[in-house]
């Protein structure tokens, strides 16, 4: 009969993928270097692959069939981890470890009342976050380095499931002396003949190209950068305007110069900011907690 794949295996497994070397992974686990050596031999046996690659020079590398298992080792060491909470727990809170992800300029909005009022909700889950790209975070997601991911609902990738959380629209940021900045409303065609500071992390740029070409305008892109605060610093300093979606409660740069918002007259395909998951994974009491209060939380969403 074929031997069952152990946990103990898989956490080795992992940790060895986690530290690059045999000692990293053995002080990770507080076990002997060749424990762990024996663990990674019984897991390579049982799976019929070699799973990892021994170099003096460069440590552990992970081989194909490595790298296609590591995110289901995690997957399943994280189910496996919950499942013992519930059961020693029973009737109790969610708890343990949760990461969750936040696209990069969503995180400043939506990030700080999230550590407060979720960890003040449940105080024994520990919390904690990485910042990215859409297509950084679909990989964490899909590898297992999150749980859940708070994303724009575009290029969305296969493999990752998600609900919306609300709908969101762009508006124009302009400097104080813009010629625009006299009009209530702006037409995107009257941005054909202004330079634009443009907002590179993806998918912003496409998206926001998608937007000024529905109006037949193409953009005369200045400058791009992937700093939010960068853009609305260029933009006050008189280098052009942007389309941005997230807005600050202060319209004022970091060096204090003013800034001035307008709403888009056009009629424009709403962006969703969405919760993402690995598709086919169940999620954890904590994760399921966590998408609970977010859809709570949607009547207080950021200032559009």
């Amino acid at each position: 009969m074929t031997e069952r794949i152990s946990l103990r295996r898989l956490h080795a497994f992992v940790a060895c993928a986690e530290a690059g070397t045999m000692t990293g992974a053995a002080r990770r686990l507080f076990v002997s270097q060749g424990a762990v050596s024996v663990a990674i031999a019984q897991l390579e046996r049982e799976v019929g692959v070699q799973l990892l690659l021994r170099s003096k020079a460069k440590g552990l590398t992970l081989t194909e069939a490595g790298r296609l298992l590591l995110p289901e080792a995690r997957s399943l060491l994280a189910r496996a981890d919950e499942l013992q909470a519930e059961m020693r727990d029973l009737g109790l809170a969610p708890s343990g470890r949760l990461v969750i992800g936040c696209f990069s300029t969503i995180a400043p909005f939506f990030l700080p009342r999230v550590l407060e009022e979720f960890q003040a909700a449940h105080p024994q889950v520990t919390l904690d976050f990485v910042e990215g790209s859409l297509t950084e975070l679909q990989r964490r997601l899909r590898e297992g380095e999150c749980e859940v991911a708070v994303v724009y609902g575009v290029d969305i990738q296969a493999g990752i499931d998600y609900d919306t959380l609300y709908t969101t629209r762009p508006y124009v940021l302009l400097p104080a002396a813009h010629p625009l900045v006299a009009k209530a409303e702006i037409r995107l065609a009257d941005l054909g003949d202004h330079d634009m500071v443009a907002l590179d992390v993806p998918p912003s740029l496409r998206y926001f190209n998608e937007v000024l070409s529905s109006a037949g305008v193409s953009p005369r892109i200045r400058h791009r950068t992937e700093s939010f605060e960068t853009v609305r610093s260029l933009v006050a300093r008189g280098v052009g305007y942007s389309l941005l979606i997230q807005r600050p409660f202060a319209d004022v740069s970091y060096e204090g110069r003013g800034l001035v918002t307008r709403t888009i007259s056009d009629g424009i395909r709403p962006l969703d900011v969405v919760l993402a998951r690995p598709a086919g994974v169940r999620l954890t009491r904590r994760a399921a907690a966590f998408t609970a209060f977010c859809h709570a939380s949607v009547p207080r969403r950021p200032r559009e």
